[in-house]
């Protein structure tokens, strides 16, 4: 199995490093733009392994995507974090360009690879990579849920002092921090319902605390969160490759689930080795499928974005 990460900054080089230790395959690729970054990554994941004990041969490469030539699984988190001043137009146009030529390149050489999107704003991002490249739709997967998911289940555990390996927990809806909507109604703690544990109050925040985790992380390091992002992708690649039919929160293709169409948003999905294999259409209540439906209007506005910019 071969693997590349497109993108060797603090997510991509974080998510390689986890795939690495996992040994989930026998080759892995970083590529980034910036000279020597990815080959220095590459070489200082490659100088642990001899103390992790893993044996995946890393390489790195500036820009040279036939280094990456069949690759099983390609995760890109290439893009522009936004800065101060810049619109959010601005920031999709920027990395819609980048995200939009990563992915024709890397098919040209992989012509059969299932895609893993990280680079943000994410469910824009999956639904131009699924409209510019024209693959199958269970090819392209957008990793945000995963990570939301994984983030609810942090502050549910802080609230219940418990493991967090003991508690079932996803968010469905948009990634970001007005569009995502954590099931609490869902939520388990060793099969028992989380609401008999705590009260509403205390769910209405975990909830809360959730949906502004991204957020609440760059106020406090000045910069994007790079651990739980670059994890939560290796998770997704691991599914993929082990074909573990792990059920996954995801930013896939709808097309009638949830009563949506013609978009990409985080639902619950069975993850396999060709990629998404099955959408599971949990029944909403009228106040969670009002926020769903609200969540998809507004990614809707923005991948308007990308009409306006005859990118698709």
């Amino acid at each position: 199995m071969k693997i590349t990460v497109v993108g060797a900054g603090a997510v991509g080089a974080t998510c390689a490093d986890n795939i690495a230790r996992r040994q989930l395959a026998e080759e892995l690729v970083l590529l980034d733009i910036k000279d020597g970054f990815a080959e220095g990554k590459a070489l200082d994941m490659m100088q642990t392994a001899a103390l992790l004990g893993f044996e995946t041969k890393i390489t790195g490469s500036t820009n040279d995507y036939s280094k990456t030539a069949n690759s099983d699984v390609v995760v890109i988190t290439s893009g522009l974090p936004r800065k101060p001043g810049m619109t959010r137009e601005e920031l999709i146009g920027i990395n819609a360009g980048i995200v939009k030529g990563v992915a024709e390149s890397i098919l040209k050489y992989s012509p059969n690879a299932v895609i893993v999107i990280i680079s943000n704003p994410m469910d824009t991002m999956t639904y131009l990579t699924l409209k510019a490249t024209g693959i199958a739709a269970n090819r392209i997967i957008g990793m945000g849920g995963i990570l939301d998911s994984a983030r609810f289940k942090c502050y549910l555990s802080l609230a219940l002092n418990a493991s967090p390996n003991d508690l079932q927990g996803f968010v469905i809806g948009g990634h970001g921090d007005t569009t995502m909507i954590p099931m609490t109604r869902f939520a388990t703690y060793q099969g028992q319902p989380v609401s008999d544990f705590l009260d509403a109050q205390t769910l209405k925040k975990v909830a809360a605390d959730t949906m502004v985790g991204g957020a609440t992380l760059t106020s406090l390091l000045g910069t994007s969160a790079w651990y739980a992002p670059g994890a939560a992708g290796a998770s997704l690649v691991e599914a993929i490759i082990r074909d573990q039919k792990k059920l996954f929160t995801c930013c896939v293709s709808l097309n009638g689930e949830y009563g949506q169409k013609d978009i990409c948003l985080g639902v619950p999905v069975v993850i396999g080795r060709n990629g998404w294999e099955k959408i599971i259409d949990y029944p909403l209540n009228q106040e969670e499928k009002t926020s769903f439906d609200k969540s998809a209007e507004a990614v809707r506005n923005m991948n308007k974005v990308l009409y306006d910019m005859k990118l698709v």
